[in-house]
Parts: structure tokens; C-alpha cells; sequence
């Protein structure tokens, strides 16, 4: 898959540790993809996943502590795209989302890339 696939994708990032999401903002641009908006908190991500600004959302599952599933749940209601991050596996996840991509950990850019595809439909 190439980048030129994702370009101009708008990303809503929500990512409680900023190095993660410096890494990953750097990825998302290598990619073609925008950073439309970020959220680090429960609180956050749950205000921006009401917005209209992105196209698909990255939910670090652990939020400091809290989940990121209320965000989630916000999302698939509306029929938002969103993939899943995490550096714990699957746990957390929850069976409902089984099938919603899950990108590991520390990233790698192939895979974010097939779960952003995925997520996508594309």
C-alpha cells in the first residue's frame, strides 16, 4: 500500500503519552495523513469524537488510567471509523470491539497504515 492512499486522511489522535504521540503524529504524516485533532484524556477524547474535524480516530485504550471504550462507543454510534492502540495485547478491548482494528505498541508504519486502510474500508 502507498502513502498516496492515505493522504489527505484527517486523524483525530488520542494518545495520553506525548512522546507516543509525537511518534505517532510524525507516522501519520509520513503516511499523507492530517492530525485534525488530539485528545491525552477520557475527557478529551469523548468532546472530540463528537467533532466532525477527522475521518478516523487512533484510541489509545489506556487513558492514565481510564479507557478510551466511552470515546469508542461515541464513535460507532455516529459511524466513525477508529482503530485501536494500545501496548497491552488485546486486553482491554472488550469483545465488542473485537472486530476493530488493533495497532500494538510501539508502532510500526506498515501496520498503522493496513489498520488505518482497514478501519477505512479501503
Amino acid at each position: 500500500m502507498t502513502a498516496r492512499s492515505l493522504a489527505g486522511v484527517r486523524v483525530l489522535l488520542v494518545e495520553d503519552e506525548a512522546i507516543i504521540a509525537m511518534t505517532a503524529e510524525d507516522m501519520l504524516e509520513d503516511l499523507g495523513c492530517v492530525v485534525a485533532a488530539t485528545a491525552s484524556s477520557q475527557a478529551e477524547a469523548i468532546t472530540a469524537a463528537a467533532g466532525d474535524d477527522f475521518d478516523i480516530a487512533l484510541l489509545d485504550i489506556n487513558l492514565n488510567g481510564q479507557t478510551s471504550l466511552a470515546a469508542a462507543e461515541a464513535l460507532r454510534t455516529r459511524g466513525r471509523p477508529f482503530v485501536f492502540t494500545t501496548g497491552y495485547g488485546v486486553a482491554g478491548r472488550g469483545e465488542e470491539y473485537d472486530n476493530v482494528p488493533l495497532v500494538t505498541k510501539p508502532y510500526r508504519v506498515g501496520e498503522l497504515a493496513e489498520a488505518i486502510r482497514k478501519a477505512l474500508g479501503r
